[in-house]
């Protein structure tokens, strides 16, 4: 027992299906608690951040850290991780691209308290109240962690040693993870663990020529089941995904959505996906290539950067001076990260 590593796991912001899908593992869970003692995990166990910053420097072997970094506290709780870990890694696509909370950053704080706290039509708040980071009440001070314009990943914010993809990641890779950590068989610090090639090497579906004059949403056709999705209209993001999931969405009919993120040497899965989309296209036409655009991919952003916009080379829409707002400004804790 006393050779047994220590382990961590954290949720930051994310929805959680990190943490279930490590039971995807099935009866290797045994293994995984024969290696290890989970010495924190705010989702399964009743340990607190103050227990962590009592252990020493380098006391955790491995963290799983998933979730991006949209409030102080998960900043605060990212760099204490880091300083108390020896192997940080960024589990899954929200700590390592942002994922769909970094969707978020086409907008801003005092835009997503707006549509939240005052416009939305479950809403009843005249006085147009909103989350601050520090309250009196009855003479006591409640505060609140500081809610962030830009959702950031986890390597923007603290070094981390390995990234291992996906929205969850897949069991198998998990595992793989898991049998390199214990071997000590990982790659260079900084790496992506799992394969280098894309969703497209993985597929099994026929490929031909690729000439598309429209594309079509999921629920617009039903596609053939053997050729390539992409060559019938549907925008399969195949082409700029890494691969690492067995190609399980293409495999029962649907396509691709990215979220393994981009593969070895992209740095921009969106930009990869659309010179992708580009080439496809069967017009020469500007006025018609257009057309095929603007009706076939309604959402750009959500389209091209459903996963990986907070850690693109875009990383946010640009920001509207508070003086050009018409709503209430909101108050910043002084040295909060923008």
């Amino acid at each position: 027992m006393a050779d047994k590593g220590k382990l961590a796991i954290y949720w930051a912001a994310s929805c959680g299906g990190c943490e279930i899908s490590i039971l995807a593992i099935n009866e290797k869970i045994l293994d995984v608690a024969a290696a290890f003692d989970i010495v924190f995990c705010p989702c399964i166990m009743d340990t607190k951040a103050r227990d962590v910053e009592k252990m020493p420097d380098g006391t955790i072997d491995v963290c799983l850290f998933n979730g991006g970094i949209r409030t102080s506290e998960q900043e605060y709780m990212a760099r204490l991780l880091r300083q108390k870990s020896k192997v940080l890694v960024a589990f899954g696509s929200c700590a390592q691209e942002g994922c769909i909370p970094g969707l978020a950053n086409v907008t801003d704080r005092a835009e997503i308290f707006d549509a939240v706290y005052c416009t939305s039509a479950s809403v009843d708040n005249p006085g147009r109240a909103v989350p601050q980071t520090e309250t009196r009440v009855n003479g006591f001070l409640l505060s609140l962690p500081v809610f962030y314009d830009t959702v950031r990943t986890l390597g923007q914010t603290v070094p981390v040693d390995y990234y291992l993809p996906g929205c969850p990641p897949e069991a198998p890779r998990i595992w793989d993870a898991i049998v390199a950590i214990l071997e000590g068989k990982l790659p260079a610090p900084g790496s992506v663990i799992g394969a280098q090639t894309t969703v497209c090497d993985e597929c099994p579906r026929q490929r031909n020529e690729k000439k598309v004059k429209a594309f079509k949403r999921t629920w617009q056709i039903i596609p053939d089941e053997d050729t390539c999705l992409l060559e019938q209209g549907l925008l399969c993001c195949g082409p700029a995904t890494r691969a690492g999931c067995d190609a399980r969405c293409p495999r029962v009919n649907s396509p691709c959505i990215g979220c393994y993120g981009p593969n070895a040497g992209v740095q921009d899965q969106g930009a990869r996906l659309m010179t992708a989309l580009a080439s496809v296209i069967d017009s020469q036409d500007p006025a018609e290539i257009d057309r095929i655009i603007s009706e076939g991919i309604p959402d750009p952003v959500g389209t091209f950067y459903r996963f990986s916009l907070a850690n693109s080379l875009l990383r946010r829409a640009a920001k509207v001076p508070d003086e050009q707002r018409h709503e209430l400004p909101l108050p910043k804790a002084a040295g909060a990260q923008e």
